[in-house]
């Protein structure tokens, strides 16, 4: 892909950025990936302990899938009315009151011991969860044109650095009164055997409110003394297509729009197949991949007899945790080459391809297990395969710096997954970015909210049957896959702006 540029006249020198301001935004952002993937590798097993399975193991999945839907429910019906207020109230109370609100909810769930209490302490920690918008717009707010590009980058990792050391504080610290009785054997970490990793998780978040109350300064013109011009007043307040995007764009880097002085087009211009098209395999990868993420420690959990794995959540939390520290290694540095190479169209066929095959290796992988009665060598193996085939999934979604979006917009670079680049390359035009993106997202995360719920269910339902040799939900979910893959042949071969 040919690499453009609209700059007229000499690049202008870089304005150093504001670092101190930046370290406390990541800092927080920090916070919300940790605490949204520290309960993957117990959640399953805090389920079944509460009871409300009654000792039937293959009824999991119907409550642990509540407790992931609930989630990303609550923060795609809130997230956009964060970024309102924040527009009136200002930027700083809404990023103060995010962390504060994620730390109470860590706390309530590690002290939960009935599954509704569960799902009330994720629902908070969802809507606690929505100020990624925010934030995105205090980086567009404290940096210009030719910084903005830098202060994005450090996004992916601070995500991808959260999404690995959640899952490590889960696994390593999750029922600390077996694992080191000396130092947690008291009643309490018996009766609460969840709430440690919590309870860090919680304090990192609570750090973070605490640093950026000391040091985090308000961003929002109209709560600032200073006098701009129209202009530029003009500039930092539209907002609106970043509020869009950002209603749902949970874990994604993408800068805000920028202002622009054409008119938007009606929503009926992007009811256009150049549109919906992108948007439909949009919304097939969301749901693909949430299911996916959902299964991987249900069957890893449940146990060898059942038609899992039966391993305990120290072992999910280390596989987890070097997934995502090899999956963000895989995004920095080898994604933006690929797209280059072989273009965003074809990363997606593969990725379709990669989680049709992930489907398909469950039951060869329950099958090793069952035979062996352990997790032998054999099945470590398909494991492994398995986390490889992941890392191109994440390919998906995964963040580069893509210099091709600079004829959609007034920014010197932008961080763009394969998908988003051919959603972002199907806007009718630049003034309409922000309502496509922002239909996309909706989509997404209508996909992402059903995904953990209805494979976790067909898991259970699968079992409990015994469907298909207890292959069901590995059947229907590579059907899914193929759906996706099959839609993705009639994407466009070539980006219109290449």
């Amino acid at each position: 892909m040919s690499t453009v540029s609209i700059r007229d006249g000499p690049i202008p020198q870089r304005t150093p950025l504001p670092k101190l301001q930046l370290f406390i935004i990541f800092l927080i952002q920090l916070a919300e990936p940790i605490t949204a993937t520290v309960i993957f590798p117990f959640v399953n097993q805090a389920v079944r302990d509460t009871g409300i399975i009654n000792g039937d193991e293959r009824k999991t999945g119907y409550y642990a899938g509540l407790i992931g839907s609930v989630f990303f429910f609550a923060e795609a019906v809130t997230v956009f009315h964060w970024g309102w207020i924040s527009d009136r109230l200002g930027r700083r109370p809404i990023l103060l009151l995010g962390p504060l609100g994620l730390a109470s909810a860590m706390f309530s769930f590690g002290l939960s011991k009935g599954f509704i209490p569960m799902v009330v302490s994720r629902a908070i920690q969802g809507v606690f969860n929505g100020n990624l918008g925010v934030a995105k717009t205090v980086i567009a707010e404290i940096t210009d044109s030719s910084n903005i590009a830098d202060a994005y980058a450090i996004m992916p990792m601070t995500w991808s650095t959260g999404a690995t050391l959640g899952p490590i504080i889960g696994g390593l610290l999750s029922q600390p009164a077996d694992r080191w009785p000396r130092l947690f054997g008291n009643q309490f970490f018996h009766t609460h055997p969840y709430f440690l990793p919590c309870a860090v998780a919680g304090l990192l978040a609570f750090l973070s409110a605490a640093i950026a109350f000391f040091g985090l300064k308000e961003s929002l013109p109209s709560k600032q003394k200073k006098h701009l011009s129209q202009e530029e007043q003009l500039e930092v307040h539209s907002t609106t297509p970043l509020l869009v995007q950002d209603a749902t764009n949970y874990g994604s880097n993408d800068p805000p729009p920028k202002a622009d002085d054409t008119s938007p087009a009606p929503f009926s211009a992007l009811l256009i197949p150049q549109v919906l098209i992108p948007i439909l395999v949009y919304m097939m990868i969301a749901f693909v991949d949430m299911s996916s993420i959902t299964l991987l420690p249900l069957v890893y959990s449940t146990s060898i007899p059942v038609g899992g794995l039966g391993l305990d959540a120290y072992h999910i939390g280390i596989l987890l945790s070097i997934f995502g520290f090899v999956n963000a290694l895989v995004q920095l540095f080898l994604l933006g080459k690929f797209i280059r190479r072989f273009g965003p169209r074809r990363i997606c066929m593969a990725a379709q391809i990669s989680y049709f095959l992930n489907a398909a290796l469950y039951p060869v992988l329950i099958g090793f297990a069952r035979r062996a009665g352990y997790v032998d060598l054999k099945t470590w193996m398909v494991v492994a395969a398995q986390l490889v085939l992941r890392l191109t999934n994440g390919m998906a979604w995964g963040v580069y710096i893509h210099r091709s979006f600079l004829l959609l917009e007034k920014l010197t670079e932008s961080t763009l997954g394969s998908i988003q680049v051919i959603i972002v390359d199907s806007a009718p035009s630049r003034a309409s970015l922000g309502a496509t993106n922002g239909m996309a997202q909706a989509v997404g995360c209508i996909a992402r909210s059903i995904g953990p719920s209805l494979a976790s269910s067909l898991f259970s339902v699968t079992l409990e049957r015994n469907s298909a040799g207890g292959n069901m939900v590995y059947i229907v979910l590579a059907g899914c896959a193929l759906s996706g893959l099959a839609l993705t042949f009639i994407l466009p071969q070539k980006l219109r702006q290449s």
